[in-house]
């Protein structure tokens, strides 16, 4: 009977020891994918924003130089938006916001949306989504240059009922077999040009008032929910 009870007992122990290093290993490994994850998603937009904005376009640090806008439900919290700012020998020349589509087919679909002074588009890149690989996910360039027709788009071009896919009655191609990712991209980023101009003012004075890089330093990446694919740009 004693034996059995230290027979028991070191297979008890043994269990013990293979659960706490199996755990410790998983725990380790979680955490080494986690921070990878982090710094290709950081890298992926920190290519998004100067893809949007060229480094030709620009010589601040677009990296550091942010500020605050109010809450908007563009947003993936529905709080205050932290925006990029771009700006030629220390004049703003436009700004990179982050945007989101909830509607997307599979999802939340994660946008950048570069507007100059204006009110006009300077670009727009997807940076993580949950679309349909084959149909949705031409809304990524390295997939087609869809998302290029936004460039040099704004309220006006085109009129508002005019601002959806072909099939809706807009100008905007949707793509074959999937109708509601382009749709909900061209409403987001329509919804951020109607942010923008209703905000324009405001926007303005705190660009001029605010020194280059004194805003909030965000970085890339602070914006990316890791359970999205990443687009690689």
């Amino acid at each position: 009977m004693a034996t059995m009870i230290q027979s028991i007992r070191r297979s008890a122990i043994g269990l013990g020891i293979f659960a706490v290093i199996t755990g410790g290993t998983i725990a380790f490994t979680q955490a080494l994918t986690s921070e990878r994850i982090k710094e290709q998603a950081a890298k992926a937009e920190a290519k998004a924003l100067f893809a949007i904005i060229p480094e030709s376009d620009h010589n601040n640090d677009l990296l550091k130089d942010t500020l605050v806008l109010p809450a908007s439900d563009r947003s993936a919290t529905g709080g205050p938006v932290t925006v990029w700012v771009a700006r030629q020998d220390g004049e703003p020349v436009g700004m990179i916001m982050p945007a989101v589509a909830p509607d997307g087919y599979s999802g939340t679909i994660k946008l950048l949306v570069g507007i100059d002074l204006q009110g006009k588009v300077l670009g727009v890149r997807v940076i993580a989504h949950k679309e349909t690989p084959g149909l949705g996910d031409r809304i990524e360039t390295r997939k087609s240059d869809w998302v290029k027709d936004f460039e040099g788009r704004s309220l006006g071009n085109p009129t508002p009922k005019q601002w959806n896919v072909k099939k809706n009655g807009g100008v905007f191609d949707q793509f074959t077999g999937a109708t509601i990712t382009p749709r909900a991209v061209v409403k987001a980023v329509q919804k951020s040009l109607i942010y923008f101009r209703q905000n324009q003012q405001a926007i303005q004075a705190q660009l001029n008032s605010t020194p280059a890089g004194q805003g909030p330093v965000v970085t890339p990446g602070d914006l990316t929910d890791e359970s999205l694919n990443v687009e690689q740009f």
